[in-house]
């Protein structure tokens, strides 16, 4: 059974930074497309942040852009997120997901291996 397991979630105030980490274990990330997608309360799931395993090229939704960078190293079966400049609209629970569709989407559908979400609380 495929497992990803989030972690680096918290509490920071605006402006600040924080980095989340996805590993996977059970199969070898190189393999699969990785995004990154978040859900505040009463709103639906959303895509942030997705790096494909065919050429590494990265896609993102335009709340996020030039703050978030999402990247992967194959080696470690760890995917990231660095989130930078946060404001309280970031503050959502995070869940990172793996697709094997070699160019990655910000689609929820395409992707088949979720993990438990890490909760992101931007606040003064």
């Amino acid at each position: 059974q495929v497992q990803l397991v989030e972690s680096g979630g918290g509490l920071v105030q605006p402006g600040g930074s924080l980095r989340l980490s996805c590993a996977v274990s059970k199969f070898p990330l190189e393999y699969y497309s990785i995004g990154w997608f978040r859900q505040a309360p009463g709103k639906e799931r959303e895509g942030v942040a997705g790096i494909s395993s065919q050429d590494g090229s990265t896609y993102y939704a335009d709340s996020v852009k030039g703050r978030f960078t999402i990247s992967r190293d194959n080696a470690k079966n760890t995917g990231y997120l660095q989130m930078n400049n946060l404001n309280s609209e970031d503050t959502a629970v995070y869940y990172c997901a793996a697709s094997d569709w070699a160019i990655a989407t910000l689609s929820r559908s395409s992707y088949a291996y979720w993990g438990q979400g890490t909760q992101v609380t931007v606040s003064s």
